[in-house]
C-alpha cells in the first residue's frame, strides 16, 4: 500500500472527525493532517490515538499565509500531498435586512474564501504530482437556500460554482474536484435544535431523520478514492431525500 497524505480543515468538529476517522480507518497507509484554528481538543485526542498517522497544524482558512505554512510543514514530513478536504465552515444567521456587514463577511471568508485559498495552495503540489482529490464539503443550502441564511447560503452555492469550475481546469493533470452537499446532520450545528422543533426539522426529511457524520464521511471518502478517478466537478447531496 502506497502512502496517502490527507489533509482536513475543520478537523475539531464532529464531521471533520468523521472524516479523518474515516480515512485512519481505511488504511494503515493513510495520513490524515487536522487543520485546526482553534478548541483543538477533540483533534489532539484523535492524533493522541493514532501516533505517527494524524497530526495536528494550525491552520486559519482565511488567511493565505496561514495556508503556506501548513502546507509546507506537511510537505516537509512527507514530500506529498494526495487529498484536501475543505470543511471548515460557519453560520451567522440573520434575515438580510438586519444582517451586520461583518456577518457577511466573516462567513464568506471562511466558507468561500477558505476554499479558494485552500485549493490554490494545494494545487501546485497536486500538479507536479499529477494527481490529487480535492473534496469541498458545500450545504444543501447552496441548492435550497432557506430565509436567514444568506450569507451562508451563498458562500457554500460559490463553493459548488468553484468546484466545477476548477475541476474543469485540472481534469487533463488527473485531479479531481468534487462537493458534498449534507443537509441536517447530526453535529454541534444542529445542538439547538430540541423537542417540537427538532421534531418538525425531520419531517421536512422524507427519511424522517437527520444524518449521521459518517454517513457524509463515507462519501467524502468515495470521492478521494481511487475508484472515484473518473468524477469530477460533481455535486454529491447527502440529505435523506430532501432534494
Amino acid at each position: 500500500m502506497s502512502l496517502r497524505v490527507i489533509l482536513i480543515t475543520g478537523a475539531n468538529g464532529g464531521l471533520g472527525q468523521a472524516v479523518a476517522r474515516a480515512f485512519l480507518q481505511e488504511s494503515p497507509a493513510n495520513v490524515a493532517w487536522l487543520g485546526i484554528r482553534s478548541h483543538r481538543e477533540h483533534a489532539d485526542k484523535l492524533a493522541h490515538e493514532n501516533p505517527d498517522r494524524c497530526f495536528c497544524v494550525n491552520l486559519d482558512v482565511t488567511a493565505p499565509d496561514s495556508w503556506q505554512a501548513a502546507v509546507k510543514e506537511i510537505l516537509a514530513q512527507h514530500e506529498r500531498l494526495d487529498v484536501l478536504v475543505n470543511n471548515a465552515g460557519s453560520h451567522e444567521d440573520a434575515l438580510l435586512a438586519t444582517m451586520p456587514p461583518d456577518s457577511w463577511r466573516r462567513v464568506l471568508a471562511t466558507n468561500l474564501d477558505g476554499v479558494f485559498h485552500g485549493c490554490q495552495t494545494v494545487l501546485p503540489t497536486m500538479i507536479s504530482q499529477r494527481g490529487g482529490r480535492i473534496v469541498n464539503i458545500s450545504s444543501l443550502s447552496a441548492l435550497l437556500a432557506p430565509a436567514g441564511q444568506a450569507n451562508y447560503a451563498a458562500a457554500k452555492a460559490g463553493v459548488v460554482a468553484l468546484t466545477q469550475s476548477v475541476a474543469k481546469e485540472m481534469a487533463r493533470i488527473g485531479i479531481t474536484v468534487n462537493a458534498v452537499c449534507p443537509g441536517f446532520v447530526e453535529t454541534e450545528a444542529l445542538a439547538h435544535l430540541a423537542g417540537d422543533e427538532r421534531k418538525a426539522a425531520q419531517m421536512k426529511i422524507p427519511m424522517r431523520r437527520f444524518g449521521r457524520p459518517e454517513e457524509i464521511a463515507a462519501a467524502v471518502k468515495f470521492l478521494a478514492s481511487t475508484e472515484a478517478s473518473y468524477i469530477t466537478g460533481s455535486i454529491l447531496k447527502v440529505d435523506g431525500g430532501i432534494l
